[in-house]
């Protein structure tokens, strides 16, 4: 049997522009994994800020975060490299047997990890991703965008995911030993899933309360977004025809 502790759990927040965020979202992630550490689903944690070359506060927050606690480091961008090239830095920062992914404005409940993880474990698979139970809150256009954008996945790649861009994902991070993201914009969520099923991986998902941004902007669903991801998918529709399963 599995064993029922994970020796180290990373957590990551791609972060541009987020000092309204960043202290709230460190400190829910730390009382988290502090909960997860007391009935002994991990061993340890570590909480990674990735600066993708914020022009705000938030590289001065983040040092002195950094500076209060062992547990908290951070990899700046010295230049400006999107969703893509953030969750790339973060999880190649990752050193725990468990990463989790998701955004600093913490779109769900924090302490739903403990689910996620418990759902790992027991259905012993590999990549578990959330999705949202109400989308209403975003308004109707980023609702009608997702809704297009899942459907079109499932269509080239085959892959039936509800809300596949959600910034939700926990991984374990031997996936990583095939899968390689290559994606710089939003297509990573999508790539992620998609190759992670492609190598043999066990994807799964569950549902969580939406909390909507209430400060700041969001452009994932800007015309300039949607055009990148277009091409990034094309290109992984000819890089997946020759991934074999590796498990």
């Amino acid at each position: 049997m599995e064993p029922s502790t994970f020796s180290k759990l990373s957590v990551f927040f791609p972060m541009w522009n987020e000092q309204d965020y960043i202290e709230r979202a460190i400190d829910a992630a730390r009382e988290e994994c502090e909960d997860l550490m007391s009935t002994n689903d991990i061993g340890d944690y570590e909480l990674i800020i990735v600066d993708d070359a914020s022009t705000d506060a938030t590289p001065e927050i983040a040092a002195r975060l950094a500076a209060a606690d062992s547990r908290i480091k951070v990899v700046r961008h010295p230049e400006n490299r999107k969703l893509g090239g953030s969750m790339k830095s973060g999880f190649a920062a990752a050193t725990g047997d468990l990463v989790l992914y998701t955004d600093a404005d913490l779109p769900f409940d924090m302490h739903d990890v403990h689910k996620a993880i418990r759902l790992l474990r027991y259905y012993n698979a590999d990549v578990v991703s959330a999705y949202r139970f109400d989308r209403t809150g975003e308004g109707y256009v980023r609702t009608v965008y997702s809704f297009f954008y899942n459907l079109m996945v499932r269509v080239l790649f085959g892959v039936r995911m509800r809300d596949i861009n959600f910034a939700f994902k926990l991984c374990r991070t031997r996936i990583f030993d095939h899968v390689e993201l290559k994606s710089e914009g939003s297509f990573i969520d999508a790539e992620l899933a998609v190759k992670a099923q492609k190598y043999g991986y066990t994807v799964i998902q569950f549902g969580v309360d939406y909390f909507p941004r209430t400060r700041g902007v969001s452009t994932l669903s800007s015309p300039g977004v949607i055009i990148k991801i277009l091409r990034e998918a094309r290109s992984l529709r000819r890089e997946i025809r020759g991934i074999t399963p590796a498990i």
